[in-house]
């Protein structure tokens, strides 16, 4: 079978198209024929060596599968031939695996996926189980009224947007240009600010009548992870979920002291919070199916490339210049 495999950790030209061997099911294991393979940030975290729970090297990349399921191992229990599923591999041991047109895994490890969701689709689900965990599971004031979404052009925060309407909250985001901003509004935001607005605290306070927002949710850091602090409503909640741009740009803790009558709060997250609670786990994400299955939210518009053009699909991934999912089909 064709699969993308990392030797060396570097840039997309560490992506190796090679020949493996079909793998073949054990026991209590399904195959899955891929159809569609989700590429994301942990993707290229591993094809660089940087990844906090880094596979061994050789390594096959890829997080997001799905496809159908063609071969069953003695003793698979829960799927049968030719079910529709989709693997995420935060149900595996270790993460990875996904850059191939065939993947094994233990089967009820495996999602069942409705008719009512394309494979294309699919490969997002995991980013609105993350997405789940971030807006409904990390605290902050009871119940938020409205979040402030930086770099909601993104995979993760996109999906945000649409959970966070789907809930009721006012949503306010930010993107970086000028076209992510207009993909924002439409996904669903009430309002899209330029990050680098030097009076962006003011103009959220403005947005919300002058209180500022309940939740802040930032994978970027830097400079704007303390526009977010500034932006909290009183017993708001901001959350970092990634540093693309690096840790905050001052001192969190005097900038809390700073802002002391409004008794704001910090907290960092990861999904891997919840690798020793699968049931948990396992419930955000049949949320996220339900969520999409119902039409409650939707898959963004795919970039659909061959997996032979697995070294494109990072360089799209790298420049960060797409919006939507990057699709690889095998």
């Amino acid at each position: 079978m064709k699969a993308i495999v990392v030797h060396t950790p570097g840039g997309p030209e560490a992506l190796e198209l090679v020949d493996l061997p079909r793998p073949e099911p054990g026991p209590g294991q399904a195959r899955v024929k891929a159809l569609a393979i989700g590429v994301g940030r942990p993707d290229a975290l591993i094809r660089t060596g940087r990844y906090k729970w880094m596979p061994p090297l050789p390594a096959v990349p890829g997080n997001e599968v799905a496809g159908v399921v063609d071969a069953l191992g003695p003793g698979a229990q829960g799927v049968s031939l030719g079910d529709r599923v989709l693997l995420s591999s935060r149900e595996l041991p270790q993460r990875g695996g996904g850059y191939a047109e065939f993947v094994c895994a233990p089967a009820d490890a495996l999602y069942p996926l409705p008719e009512a969701i394309s494979f294309d689709a699919a490969v997002n689900l995991p980013n609105f189980q993350l997405a789940q965990a971030l807006l409904f599971e990390c605290g902050g004031a009871t119940p938020a009224r409205s979040v402030l979404l930086t770099g909601a052009a993104g995979g993760v925060a996109s999906a945000m947007v649409q959970l966070a309407r789907a809930r009721g909250l006012q949503v306010v985001a930010t993107a970086s240009t000028p076209d992510k901003r207009e993909f924002v509004l439409r996904n669903g935001a009430s309002a899209a600010l330029d990050p680098a607005a030097a009076d962006l605290p003011a103009q959220v306070m403005a947005l919300t009548g002058g209180r500022g927002v309940d939740l802040a949710i930032d994978p970027i850091g830097g400079a704007l992870f303390i526009a977010c602090l500034r932006s909290l409503a009183p017993l708001g909640l901001a959350v970092s979920y990634n540093v693309v741009s690096g840790p905050p740009a001052a001192d969190v803790f005097a900038e809390l002291r700073s802002l002391l009558g409004r008794s704001l709060g910090v907290r960092t997250f990861s999904m891997h919070t919840f690798d020793e609670q699968p049931a948990k786990r396992r419930a955000l994400m049949f949320a996220a199916i339900d969520a999409m299955a119902s039409g409650a939210v939707r898959a963004p518009e795919a970039t659909v490339l061959p997996l032979a053009e697995a070294r494109r699909a990072h360089e799209l991934l790298d420049a960060a210049g797409t919006v939507g999912k990057l699709v690889l089909h095998p």
